[in-house]
């Protein structure tokens, strides 16, 4: 999982910049992007080095505050989720769409294809660019419950659910009867720890590397909405390397984006029995219909009008009709 990369000897850098991400360096993500701007730093003579920070460095309001700073241009690169990109590009949140994507090689066909470009095209009008092949893997997400399962939607009245920032976030639980609570993910084992929250909902794969197993116990398989972070760079920065450094860039960010969503993936197929046998975590399957009638009608139709016809039609021409 950790980087493989072996630097060589380079010349002093022509350009510095900052990677920031939100998870540890044990994670699913930190390693490869140690690789991904190690490769790129070999390739380019050393002309750019990025350094890699995790947990955003520690900045003061975790991920919103990091993508302040890449719009302003303090930060260079940064991996985010959709849901938090959407605060600012409001078509991220088309990845986050619950029930919308059947597995993982649907989603990123379709943020490499039409939905995708149509995305970074909004990104790019509010400064932000963002990597045609750098949409890295987190996962399906799951539910999680500290004292007690759920098993259908009518156990999500009043429970208090965890969610990120995010407005997609916040009215799906909406909907499903919960009380969503916003905790960066940064405050999250405490919030689980001090029973600020009965539970959160995340990929299996962000609840072990953050060991929040210790302070939940349930796990309800839903696979409600896709999660990933998507590689984005500061659009000012990004337009100002010249060519030969950019293609580098791009032909990394694949590799090793690609080599990262393997990984991913291959770990949340394993993590199910891995949580039970080794966490001790109690694992229930859901009625996943009763999820899908809360959301029916209404809450899609509601979130076809905020994207519009056309984000629209570019989303169910990979997931198909969802009104």
């Amino acid at each position: 999982m950790r980087g493989l990369h072996v630097a060589t000897a380079a010349a002093a850098p022509r350009w510095r910049a900052r990677q920031f991400h939100n998870q540890p360096v044990e994670s699913h993500l930190h390693g490869f992007l140690v690789d991904l701007w190690a490769a790129v730093r070999d390739e380019t003579g050393g002309r750019l080095e990025v350094g890699v920070h995790q947990q955003n460095a520690g900045v003061a309001g975790s991920d919103p505050q990091a993508l302040q700073m890449l719009m302003s241009g303090e930060l260079e690169f940064q991996s985010l989720m959709g849901g938090i990109l959407a605060q600012h590009v409001p078509a991220a949140d088309l990845q986050a769409v619950p029930f919308a994507y059947r597995d993982h090689q649907q989603v990123h066909a379709a943020m490499a294809g039409d939905l995708g470009e149509y995305i970074r095209g909004e990104m790019r009008a509010c400064g932000i660019h963002g990597f045609r092949h750098g949409v890295l893997e987190n996962g399906f997400r799951q539910m999680f419950g500290c004292a007690r399962p759920i098993h259908s939607a009518a156990d999500l009245e009043g429970f208090r659910m965890r969610i990120p920032q995010g407005r997609m976030f916040r009215e799906v639980f909406e909907a499903l009867g919960a009380t969503p609570v916003t905790v960066n993910i940064d405050g999250l084992y405490d919030a689980l720890a001090n029973g600020t929250v009965d539970g959160h909902e995340n990929p299996l794969v962000v609840h072990e590397v953050n060991r929040l197993y210790e302070v939940s116990r349930h796990i309800s398989v839903t696979n409600h909405m896709w999660s990933g972070f998507n590689l984005i760079a500061n659009r000012a920065f990004w337009d100002g390397l010249p060519e030969d450094v950019r293609t580098v860039v791009e032909r990394n960010v694949k590799l090793h984006c690609d080599r990262q969503r393997a990984y991913t993936d291959r770990f949340n197929r394993q993590a199910l029995s891995r949580l039970q046998r080794e966490r001790a975590m109690l694992v229930n399957q859901t009625d996943g219909a009763s999820f899908r009638q809360r959301l029916a009608g209404e809450f899609y139709r509601r979130w076809r009008a905020e994207f519009g016809v056309t984000a629209w039609a570019l989303l169910e021409a990979q997931a198909g009709p969802l009104v």
